[in-house]
């Protein structure tokens, strides 16, 4: 086992899901768990020989505080802050077993902004997995949704899935490359 992993024992219950399967499981309290991965607003334990992402609303259950996303809108953006302030909220959106946010990995292909006449903006955003069967899609689409609407200045966002071009490593920043040490 890593000696950098923290060490948590469940306060309370709480659901999580399985990486990568996304299937949701519960962990009872008095469970230990160890912290992979604490980046954007979930954490990645390990526990019972397995990864499980637990959602950053829960995370009083392993005596944590509750993470904040530091993007936020003001009331006066304009479309190209609008711009900004969505890709800084997808840059807080890891894969869970990569420590990397989901922009450096190269799993975002479109993000379109476009005015709406009430001030606000309509966000569509077309995204991949590095595994075509990885189950945690469904749950990556909701927490970019959830974070893109919660800048104030949307609208309503679409976030479609899509696996052409199949994604691969070479669709990685460089910074992420060197991250990894390919």
């Amino acid at each position: 086992m890593n000696s950098s992993r923290e060490p948590v024992r469940l306060l309370r219950q709480a659901t999580v899901e399985r990486v990568p399967s996304g299937e949701r499981m519960e962990l009872a309290a008095g469970t230990l768990a160890h912290i992979t991965q604490a980046l954007g607003t979930t954490f990645t334990l390990y526990v019972e020989g397995q990864l499980v992402r637990l959602q950053g609303t829960d995370a009083d259950a392993i005596g944590k505080p509750v993470p904040v996303s530091p993007v936020l809108a003001s009331a006066t953006t304009n479309l190209h802050e609008a711009r900004d302030l969505v890709w800084q909220t997808l840059k807080t959106c890891y894969d869970p077993e990569i420590p990397i946010d989901i922009v450096e990995l190269g799993l975002v292909y479109r993000c379109d902004i476009q005015p709406t006449a009430s001030g606000l903006f309509n966000v569509t955003i077309e995204m991949t997995l590095t595994a075509p069967g990885c189950g945690m899609g469904e749950s990556l689409i909701n927490e970019v949704a959830d974070k893109v609407l919660a800048l104030g200045c949307i609208e309503e966002i679409k976030v479609v899935m899509v696996f052409d071009p199949p994604w691969n490593r070479a669709m990685m920043s460089e910074a992420a490359q060197l991250t990894l040490g390919l």
